[in-house]
């Protein structure tokens, strides 16, 4: 039997936990791809996603009040095609599509009528009412003018000419009678003394004697006296002549409107509400011909264009939403879900100074128009504008539009306005956003639980399956078709989907943000007119993810110049005590990017603990003081139960002046102090990523592939050694999907990716040494790393407590 030394025993574990080249990464087997292709099945708008479809027709099959629905989801994983895709299969609308107008209410006008028309038939109604106008423009005033019309209405004149004529002829003659003329000068009556047959002017009036013009003055005053008394009743004749009058022309303008009218009520019998109208427009259009069109002003006739214009603001019905004649279900997405674009609005118009509006300034909103079918809105944006979600709760509830200002409630408009009457509502609500802000809305708004009952949820991951593969595929296609190009090959399909795994971050699941690999293509597309070709191939794709990676890469390559250059302490080999490699990825925009980041801790004695040097000056966020705190615990349940765990330790990222997060850093920093407690020197060609809990098993951390890769440039523009590579939590080797380069690296032995379960393993790579199994006896076999570190906590413990010997 042979007995290995701790050497060969440390290799031959470090061995073991290598992961090997084809660990690292998938290829789908290009027989899938051709099985894809031949399949040629129906072209899919959404892969995968069973859960959202089930609960999405379970959503819109139920019409009950409060089923609205709420789509959760990333963007770009094709809420929207999915939910637009649905309801356009839906051959048959639940409820009547309807036309809305809104009429002129005649006895109340800042109270206009709503009024419903099956779909298509507001425009004919629109035209009826313009054939009416026009009807009636070319009947008035010809018919004033006409000469029955003329002869009755000169009768009257006639009646009052005549007696005020006879009132005027008995006054003369008392006039007469006392040497006294009577003179009409237009509408005024004056008295003048006559002498010698001749009445007199003013001059010879004023050379009479006093005693004569006072004679005459008391005759005229007489006069007028009696000329008062003749016309006592003139303001009489004048009301009588012109009720006679404005009597003739209603029943002239009746008569004339009447088979107009009676046209359209005929037409229209079998709506109450539109007859009901035509019972308003009798009286108000009689009075409006006789005030427009009557003829009376000789000054307006060339004004044709203006009253024309008066009838139609005032009777032609304004039509809010106008539907095709058939049955297709509106589906409206408002993008912008403000009040105006949700429940319309009302427009003004200033006329003269002076604010003015009417019914036909009313305009309207996306719930008009997805009026008995779907109306979709992006939940952040809905929320982001004030009442606008508490109108709409009060209007699904009610199932009503009321059209008011939110202005008006806070006391910022004072003009004169419409209040339109409420329209029915029948719509499905179906709102898309996050899945913090439905947590949200269902912890702080009691009502939303009770409108929105359906939750879709989307996934952000899809499974590697040939059924999944083939419509993956049949959507790739589709897309290169149309950008243009002839076809894609198998190879650049099968990268595609590698790229897709690798957005995913999963050996066997696709992401489901299928617009990132449309993206792709897109850019790709560029590469393959440049070089002239029809079919794209995996080159071209290739080529299309450098540009981007250089495009967006200037952060990055900053970071490893500070590196290179020295301004940034990184090392690469040897080894170095209390001091590690850790990874980290930094987000700029919508690109990510791993880096290595100096992790070192110092051990000394004393009491305080151990200290996170982010956390005290406030750099480091929650989750990553939590994983600090965490080191004492391990520390206390691994070394010190039999003793008190006292030390005073620091922990710092160096070099970092930027708030930090995530507890990924975690086992790196327990190295590092295990590292400083035992004065064993760690290799530097080893980076570390991975969060541990109080027992020491290492979990899973994100962006692996970027940290990986991030090191690994690093490294490779130093110069690969063979000595270099990483430690990664072995339950995070189903998310590698790296790059060729380093899987070629691997492969040739000059890099190494290790994947540990526990801080054991970890040891045993980067110390290169046994950790140390614990004994029946509770004790660690001697010189090993858990060994050293009980010792050196032990002696920190006495010298602190006061127990060492003098």
């Amino acid at each position: 039997m042979t007995v290995l030394t701790p050497a060969e025993t440390s290799a031959t574990e470090r061995k073991k936990l290598a992961l090997l080249p084809s660990q690292l990464s998938v290829d789908v087997p290009l027989s899938m791809i051709a099985q894809a292709i031949e399949a040629n099945i129906k072209s899919s708008s959404l892969i995968g996603q069973q859960r959202a479809k089930d609960a999405l027709s379970f959503g819109l099959g139920v019409d009950a009040a409060g089923y609205n629905l709420y789509v959760m989801g990333e963007q770009a994983t094709g809420r929207f095609t999915l939910v637009n895709d649905y309801i356009t299969a839906i051959k048959k609308p639940k409820y009547p599509v309807l036309d809305w107008c809104y009429l002129n209410n005649l006895e109340a006008e800042r109270e206009p009528m709503a009024l419903s028309l099956a779909a298509g038939e507001s425009k004919r109604l629109v035209k009826d009412i313009e054939t009416l106008i026009d009807e009636i423009m070319a009947t008035f005033p010809a018919v004033f003018e006409n000469p029955s019309f003329q002869r009755k209405k000169g009768a009257i004149t006639r009646h009052f000419d005549q007696k005020y004529d006879s009132a005027i002829d008995q006054v003369e003659k008392i006039a007469l009678s006392r040497s006294v003329a009577l003179v009409e000068d237009g509408n005024n009556i004056t008295f003048s003394p006559i002498i010698d047959g001749k009445p007199l002017n003013d001059g010879e009036f004023t050379s009479k004697t006093d005693i004569d013009r006072q004679h005459y003055y008391d005759v005229i005053d007489g006069l007028e006296v009696h000329l008062s008394e003749a016309l006592l009743e003139l303001p009489a004749w004048q009301r009588a002549s012109v009720e006679q009058q404005k009597a003739l022309k209603q029943e002239t303008v009746e008569q004339g409107i009447r088979p107009l009218l009676k046209a359209l009520e005929q037409k229209y019998v079998g709506n109450i509400a539109i007859l009901k109208y035509c019972q308003q427009l009798k009286k108000h259009l009689i009075e409006t011909v006789i005030k427009v069109l009557s003829g009376d002003d000789k000054d307006d006739k060339g004004n044709e264009f203006d009253k024309r214009a008066l009838f139609v603001d005032t009777y032609l019905p304004n039509v809010l939403v106008a539907n095709k004649a058939c049955d297709i279900v509106p589906l409206i997405y408002e993008p912008n879900p403000n009040y105006q674009n949700l429940f319309g609005k009302i427009e003004y118009t200033s006329v003269q100074g002076s604010i003015y509006t009417n019914y036909q300034m009313i305009t309207a909103g996306a719930l008009h128009r997805a009026n008995a079918g779907y109306l979709l809105l992006d939940a952040e944006k809905l929320l982001d504008h004030p009442h606008v979600w508490e109108a709409l709760k009060l209007a699904l509830k009610f199932e009503q539009i009321r059209l008011e200002l939110p202005q008006q409630d806070l006391a910022m408009v004072n003009n004169i306005t419409q209040i339109p009457q409420p329209i029915p509502l029948k719509v499905k609500l179906i709102l898309l956003g996050s899945s913090e802000l439905y947590y949200t809305l269902q912890e702080y708004d009691p009502e939303f639980s009770e409108l929105v009952r359906v939750l879709v949820d989307f996934d952000h991951e899809i499974d590697l399956t040939q059924e999944n593969i083939n419509h993956f595929v049949t959507r790739l296609r589709q897309q290169v078709a149309n950008i243009g190009l002839s076809d894609i090959n198998h190879d650049a399909i099968a990268f595609c989907i590698r790229y897709s795994l690798r957005q995913g971050e999963h050996q066997s699941k696709l992401s489901a943000k299928f617009a990132d690999v449309i993206e792709l293509l897109n850019e790709a597309h560029y590469f393959c007119r440049l070089a002239n070709n029809e079919i794209l191939t995996r080159a071209h794709i290739e080529y299309a993810l450098k540009a981007k990676k250089y495009r967006s890469g200037r952060v990055s390559d900053t970071f490893l110049l500070d590196i290179e250059e020295g301004h940034v302490l990184i090392s690469t080999a040897g080894k170095a005590v209390g001091t590690v490699n850790g990874l980290t990825v930094l987000e700029v925009g919508d690109t990510a990017f791993g880096t290595p980041a100096r992790v070192t801790a110092s051990v000394y004695a004393g009491s305080s603990g151990v200290v996170d040097i982010e956390r005290e000056v406030e750099l480091g966020q929650s989750i990553h003081s939590k994983g600090v705190l965490l080191l004492t615990g391990y520390l206390g349940n691994k070394y010190a139960k039999t003793f008190p765990l006292t030390l005073s330790a620091n922990i710092a990222l160096e070099q970092s002046y930027g708030y930090i997060d995530g507890d990924s850093a975690s086992l790196a920093e327990l190295l590092a102090l295990i590292s400083s407690l035992t004065d064993i020197g760690l290799e530097q060609g080893i980076a570390i990523t991975g969060s541990i809990n109080q027992l020491g098993e290492v979990q899973a951390v994100g962006g692996i592939n970027e940290k990986i890769e991030g090191y690994f440039t690093l490294c490779a523009n130093r110069g690969l050694t063979g000595e270099q590579g990483v430690v990664i939590p072995k339950s995070n080797h189903v998310n590698l999907m790296l790059s060729d380069e380093v899987i070629a690296a691997v492969e040739n032995g000059l890099f190494t990716i290790y994947a540990v379960s526990d801080v054991d393993q970890a040891i045993c790579v980067t110390m290169k040494q046994t950790a140390g199994k614990l004994s029946s006896r509770g004790t660690y076999p001697k010189n090993t790393v858990h060994s050293m570190a009980i010792s050196r906590l032990f002696a920190i413990s006495n010298v602190v407590n006061g127990m060492t010997d003098e």
